[in-house]
């Protein structure tokens, strides 16, 4: 079974920092790319990270321009986890954050099949 579950989300005020963590299991992490998305309520899902398979690219990490500069992704694929580090945050950054796993950070939605539930991420002060 493939499983994704996200965690860390949370109430900060603005300019400040959360760590969502994104645990898997099923499946071999360093063979997939991994997006994070989010959606905030009436809202439509955007990509805004990916980093890539260690077959295919290692390391290798996309942002959407909304969080470039503020996001980082990581991946430990020892603990079958990947992270998103989140600074200076700002209230349009609410959402509800998904993470997920892929084929690629160079397809569509990161050519995304299996997804964790969310976790929650408010920014108001």
């Amino acid at each position: 079974q493939l499983q994704l579950v996200e965690s860390g989300g949370g109430l900060v005020q603005p300019g400040g920092s959360l760590r969502l963590s994104c645990a898997t299991s099923g499946f071999i992490l360093r063979f997939y790319a991994i997006g994070w998305f989010r959606q905030a309520p009436g809202k439509e899902r955007e990509g805004i990270s990916c980093i890539a398979s260690s077959r295919t690219a290692g390391g290798s990490t996309k942002y959407a321009d909304s969080v470039k500069g503020r996001f980082t992704i990581s991946r430990d694929n020892a603990a079958n986890t990947v992270y998103l580090q989140m600074d200076s945050l700002k209230p349009e950054d609410t959402s509800v954050y998904y993470c997920a796993a892929g084929i690629s950070c160079d397809e569509a939605d990161y050519g995304a099949k299996y997804w964790g539930q969310g976790t929650q991420v408010t920014v108001s002060s």
